[in-house]
């Protein structure tokens, strides 16, 4: 490849960064919130609100059920409205967000689920409020699950950035459509998938790396 493909294949690799970083963090900030709400409102658990839960969930599925790249168009209309435009990197991560948030809830429900409600009852037996049981109790016990579902996310969010490609949201997808497929250079097209790959091996040896640790604590 030339420089200027080099160059041009670094700074699509930072916009798919920049995609999947401000996605992630807004998964991770709204996801966790939806997930402890789903475990506390389930029968038996702290917070009665059968009705609320049953919403919730049907919402996060309808979501969960929708493929990224329908979804990607179907929100077209709102992307513009929050973003201004309907293409580019900040326009993807609207979609990126939304995609990636009920995702990485139901992960994290299925964390926090598997906490011993032993531990629960026995916090609850000492006084502890709600709050102080979710954040010394709840989270901390479900941390390394919590991890590896957020591990996992990233990894399908970078495969999603890739896609959003296909209607000029920038980054590494788009690269590989107009320099690689549309112009039939097959290297192009190979630069893309090696930096992909080793981008999700790093995702996922870093998070794999930090779930044995806390485990072996």
């Amino acid at each position: 490849m030339t420089p200027q493909m080099y160059d041009r294949l670094w700074h699509a690799f930072l916009d798919t960064l920049t995609m999947v970083g401000v996605s992630a963090i807004v998964a991770l900030l709204v996801g966790i919130p939806l997930a402890v709400f789903l475990v506390l409102s389930s029968p038996g658990w702290l917070i009665h609100a059968p009705r609320s839960n049953r919403v919730l969930g049907a919402v996060i599925n309808g979501f969960r059920a929708t493929p990224f790249i329908v979804l990607l168009v179907a929100l077209l209309p709102f992307t513009r409205l929050v973003t201004g435009t309907s293409i580019g990197v900040w326009a993807a991560i609207v979609p990126l967000s939304i995609s990636a948030t009920p995702f990485f809830a139901r992960i994290a429900e299925v964390s926090l689920r598997e906490v011993e409600h032993g531990l629960i009852e026995a916090a609850q037996a000492i006084g502890c409020r709600r709050r102080h049981i979710i954040r010394h109790v709840l989270l901390p016990e479900a941390l390394p699950g919590l991890i590896g579902g957020f591990t996992i996310t990233i990894v399908s969010m970078i495969g999603a950035s890739a896609m959003a490609g296909a209607v000029g949201a920038g980054g590494l997808g788009d690269m590989a459509i107009r320099y690689g497929y549309q112009r039939f250079d097959t290297t192009v097209m190979l630069a893309v998938i090696v930096v992909l790959i080793a981008t999700v091996c790093l995702v996922q040896f870093v998070g794999d790396t930090a779930v044995r640790r806390l485990r072996a604590r």
